[in-house]
């Protein structure tokens, strides 16, 4: 059940034209992950599902940060309405890359290490889940690319040519989510030793 509402929250996170909603589905999708890796009960799923957790409430909290400082300058959510902002925000973009790189658990991140613990249990437990996972795993890329791509890229539209400039409070923000994932992945014995 934990992995079919992998595949059903990914699922709704393609069809959302909201950004926040797109992030709050996205998250529901990853604790899936780790439903499945708590349930099983193994000392690699459990250290799995304590890395992801970690990992992911950086993660998800960097996403909601950006999408306020989108939503304070534009004063919409919606994807198609926010384009182009690499344009304006090209340090702001950045951030969006990193994170959601992060989020898709790209190497070498502390993210893909959680996973890949979960994903190997989930094997080990039954080898028809790697169809599953693997799935959900697709389906998180296209996501977020998807939301990458609607809001940085594109052009910019005409009521958003006077846009405030950033703060160094929201740049401040990013970088105490983006460093403790990035100390995380470089030393990530500080999480998984506690299972194993």
């Amino acid at each position: 059940l934990a992995l079919w509402g992998i595949l059903m929250t990914s699922s709704i996170c393609l069809r959302q034209t909201d950004l926040k909603a797109l992030i709050a589905y996205s998250s529901v999708s990853h604790m899936g992950l780790v439903t499945a890796a708590i349930i099983v009960q193994t000392p690699w799923g459990l250290t799995g599902a304590m890395t992801l957790m970690i990992a992911h409430g950086l993660t998800s909290s960097a996403l909601f940060a950006l999408a306020n400082t989108n939503y304070e300058r534009t004063h919409t959510r919606t994807l198609l309405l926010v384009r182009g902002l690499q344009l304006v925000f090209p340090l702001m973009s950045t951030w969006w890359l990193l994170t959601n790189l992060t989020n898709m658990a790209m190497p070498p991140t502390i993210n893909l290490l959680g996973e890949l613990f979960i994903i190997s249990t989930l094997f080990n437990w039954s080898s028809s889940t790697i169809v599953i996972t693997g799935v959900g795993t697709l389906i998180t890329a296209t996501y977020s690319l998807y939301m990458l791509l609607m809001t940085q890229r594109g052009s910019i539209s005409t009521q958003f040519q006077l846009l405030s400039p950033t703060h160094t409070r929201e740049h401040l923000i990013l970088v105490l989510h983006l460093l403790p994932l990035g100390l995380l992945t470089t030393k990530p014995a500080l999480i998984s030793g506690l299972f194993t």
